[in-house]
């Protein structure tokens, strides 16, 4: 594995390295301090003497903000380029996850996660489009796999963080940490260079937003991938966001088996991410898609009835290599489905809509899980929705190893098959 990413990173030049772990930085932040809050959000509620049902919407809050923040900062990084709207919006989120820390009650907690959101509803789209507009066309299955492994490198340093900053500091000394890891993605970000790919496409194009959803097929295809990245984030925030607390409360099992739980699948989401993504370059964004979906239906029964820990180690790494080897295709897929002139918001106004619509996805199962159970709330909502992940990216197509920079506005085709049309 190692000598085959070594294989991948030759002949990448500085830049292209260093745009690719800013991008990786960020998204691992974003998935870190969303974790924080899935992970000690019992302890927050007992703190503040909430429900769990009002303490689960603490997320649903977050995510509703970030189609807010895609639309922000996607704009803005069209009209003046990747660079600057991103090093401003790791600014931004750093210093307000870090407020967290000092968040006096319940309704304090909730702006600052409303305001967080918008910051990180900038974070994923922009990252990915200037990964993906520097790394080699042929090389973008891997690197998508990889860079959307991030996520899963958050959620791990968030389990980590939980085992060793929590039991000193308490949930607030988590937030507090935050900020450390925040800065060193700004670091990094400062020494990338502008997207060339941005540069030229601006030379190229200049229509305006409005203007380019003018054409049918854009439009069409945008309400297509809102669809699409709603049933994906259902799906991941349907088997991770509960999980947790299904550990904990619905099992009995202590915090810390909890987490050494969550240790074990998050590395089975990154080998899945890592591993999907790179063969996506052979079999197709769409196919490997759908055969980390049917894969991931077959696990499920272990998934929601283990009760042991060794079978809930194993049933949930299996989980999440499926449900995260689907989503290593992502980053490339939805930027190889963007028009050139608005690559900045295009991917990630899709995606964080899908993710406003997924923000339901919680509340849902805690309620399910009050009435029947933790293991009949997950099977309800995450069977369904592997089911409609797979027939969404049947019926829909995909622009594997379009040149960047050269399409002007050319979309994908509305049919099915892979090809394109202007």
């Amino acid at each position: 594995m190692l000598q085959y990413v070594r294989e991948q990173a030759t002949g990448l030049t500085k830049d292209q390295r260093n745009g690719f772990v800013a991008a990786y930085l960020g998204w691992a932040m974003d998935a870190f301090d969303y974790f924080l809050v899935v992970l000690v959000y019992s302890e927050i509620a007992d703190d503040f003497h909430v429900s769990l049902t009002d303490m689960a919407f603490l997320t649903t809050a977050t995510l509703v903000m970030r189609p807010v923040g895609a639309l922000i900062f996607g704009m803005w990084a069209d009209r003046v380029g990747r660079r600057l709207p991103l090093m401003v919006d790791v600014v931004f989120y750093s210093v307000i996850g870090f407020a967290c820390a000092f968040a006096p009650n319940y309704t304090v907690l909730l702006v600052l996660r409303l305001l967080y959101g918008i910051g990180m509803g900038g974070e994923w789209g922009l990252g990915a489009a200037l990964a993906m507009e520097k790394i080699p066309t042929a090389r973008r299955g891997f690197w998508s796999g990889l860079l959307q492994s991030g996520y899963s490198l958050g959620y791990l340093l968030a389990a980590v963080a939980f085992f060793v900053i929590e039991p000193v500091f308490g949930w607030r000394g988590l937030f507090a940490f935050s900020l450390v890891p925040a800065l060193v993605a700004l670091w990094v970000r400062s020494r990338v260079e502008e997207s060339e790919v941005w540069e030229k496409s601006v030379k190229l194009n200049r229509t305006p937003a409005y203007q380019v959803f003018r054409n049918p097929a854009v439009l069409r295809r945008f309400v297509y991938l809102v669809a699409l990245m709603t049933a994906f984030n259902w799906m991941s925030h349907g088997t991770q966001d509960i999980y947790p607390t299904f550990v904990k409360k619905g099992l009995d099992l202590s915090a810390n088996t909890s987490i050494a739980i969550a240790v074990v699948y998050n590395i089975g989401a990154m080998l899945g991410g890592v591993v999907l993504g790179a063969y996506s370059e052979r079999l197709g964004r769409r196919r490997t898609i759908m055969i980390a979906a049917a894969a991931g239906l077959v696990v499920v029964p272990f998934f929601v009835l283990s009760t042991t820990v060794g079978w809930l180690m194993l049933s949930s790494f299996l989980m999440q290599v499926c449900v995260q080897g689907a989503w290593g295709v992502i980053p490339a897929h939805l930027t190889e489905m963007s028009p050139d002139s608005i690559r900045g918001f295009y991917p990630g106004v899709t995606y964080q809509l899908g993710n406003l619509i997924a923000a339901l996805n919680l509340p849902i199962q805690e309620a399910l899980a009050g009435r029947h159970g933790y293991p009949t709330a997950m099977a309800s909502t995450v069977v369904p929705t592997l089911v409609v992940v797979i027939l969404l990216s049947a019926l829909g197509s995909e622009a594997k190893g379009i040149r960047f920079g050269a399409t002007g506005t050319r979309v994908p085709s509305t049919a099915g098959s892979d090809g394109v049309q202007t």
